[in-house]
């Protein structure tokens, strides 16, 4: 059996959460989490106390750490594995989160480039060689300190 392009071993139903883990590249403690979260639903276990996860399992997990590429949290990836679920959802619905986490981006990318440019800024008024007790640099850090609201 494939699941993602992954041969899967056939001759079980259900696997063990070491087996989960490997198939799907993360580590054991990344499934608990994701348990914990309800992201992943409470397994069975079998009578040993091992948990015991469906096959389908795997690519649940690479859906996750794909979403999780992209930009996703953990609780956008819920929203979204509920509307993968819902039947009465849309494309339109998937859409909208999809168009959310990119004015999400656009936001960070903008705030990270004003870090940038402020950062520049200070680097081409550090032209001093001597001490740091006269950088510039170091002086703006101190100073932002007491001028609170004003950014550089």
């Amino acid at each position: 059996m494939y699941i993602a392009g992954v041969e899967l071993n056939v001759s079980k139903e259900r696997f063990r959460i070491g087996e989960v883990a490997r198939e799907a590249g993360v580590n054991i403690q990344t499934l608990r989490y994701y348990e914990r979260r309800g992201l992943l639903k409470k397994p069975d276990r079998r009578p040993s106390g091992y948990r015991e996860y469906s096959p389908d399992t795997v690519q649940l997990i690479r859906f996750i750490k794909r979403a999780q590429e992209l930009g996703f949290m953990l609780t956008e990836i819920q929203e979204l594995l509920w509307l993968r679920d819902d039947h009465d959802a849309s494309c339109a619905d998937v859409r909208a989160r999809a168009n959310a986490k990119i004015a999400d981006i656009d936001h960070k990318i903008d705030s990270l480039c004003a870090v940038r440019h402020a950062l520049q800024v200070l680097v081409k008024t550090c032209v001093h060689n001597g001490s740091t007790r006269e950088c510039p640099i170091l002086e703006s850090l101190d100073n932002s300190k007491q001028k609170k609201g004003v950014k550089l």
